[in-house]
């Protein structure tokens, strides 16, 4: 009889315990290796505790985690900005409950293949036939011995940049990988504007996440003194063909109104 009675109470217990809602669409979002870990929920009646583990690693408890109301959880510091995948997983928090907790585990991910990379900042220097593009790095929120850690800190020589790049009024593009923050653009028509992007691009990664935001587009200013020869000297040209022609048509008429009289000139 104590068997079964006991028996009974874990019946009901593990009853309770499987109505409890899980967390649902639980999935990674990250941007400059700024994580959170975001899911859905079906009642706010409950609390939610997050472990996270990377590979071959024990789980372990964000501090900014255990037992939050809140639907999201930020891993940021938690999470190593290394090559390395990490796994979590989301528990229902229940009081009084001395049993395993409902729970729903997420997706693997790896930051350092995975985190989206915002638009880089950047400046153009036109020089004659060629352009100087000067690009700044975005900031992570990842810390080192108390700096800042920018995306070239972390990625090192898998950072390269794609600038992609027009002449004003033309639709062919050009693109160039550039491993460089400093990159030369050469062979450009003088005097002539183009128009510059440039985004990230890690070519280490998967091809989804390769490239970071595109920038804002910035173009040179057309070099009018330039044009300015180039229309002079097209009017001075034209002014000489037209001096020419005239000249080349008067001598014509002149030398047949010569030959006209002479010919009819008596003998």
């Amino acid at each position: 009889m104590f068997t079964f009675f006991i028996y009974f109470l874990y019946c009901k217990h593990l009853h309770y315990v499987n109505s409890v809602p899980r967390a649902q669409n639980v999935h990674w979002v990250s941007l400059d290796f700024t994580t959170h870990l975001r899911w859905s929920v079906t009642s706010s009646d409950y609390t939610y505790t997050v472990r996270f583990s990377g590979e071959g690693a024990d789980w372990e408890e964000s501090p900014n985690c255990i037992q939050i109301s809140a639907s999201e959880c930020d891993l940021t510091q938690s999470l190593k900005a290394s090559d390395r995948a990490y796994s979590a997983d989301v528990l229902t928090e229940i009081m009084d409950m001395d049993y395993e907790l409902p729970h729903t585990y997420s997706s693997k991910f790896n930051p350092y293949r995975e985190s989206n990379i915002s638009a880089v900042g950047f400046t153009v220097e036109p020089l004659d036939r060629r352009v100087i593009v000067n690009i700044t790095d975005p900031l992570t929120s990842i810390y080192d011995r108390g700096k800042q850690l920018s995306i070239r800190d972390i990625f090192k020589k898998d950072l390269n940049y794609k600038i992609s790049y027009y002449k004003s009024g033309s639709t062919g593009k050009r693109d160039v990988i550039s491993n460089s923050s400093m990159t030369q653009i050469q062979g450009l028509d003088k005097g002539e504007s183009y128009c510059f992007m440039v985004a990230a691009f890690i070519i280490s990664r998967p091809k989804a996440t390769q490239q970071g935001s595109w920038s804002m587009q910035q173009c040179t200013k057309r070099d009018w003194s330039v044009v300015a020869w180039v229309v002079a000297g097209f009017i001075m040209l034209t002014v000489l063909i037209v001096i020419v022609t005239v000249t080349v048509l008067c001598c014509r008429q002149r030398n047949k109104t010569l030959q006209t009289s002479q010919s009819s000139a008596p003998v």
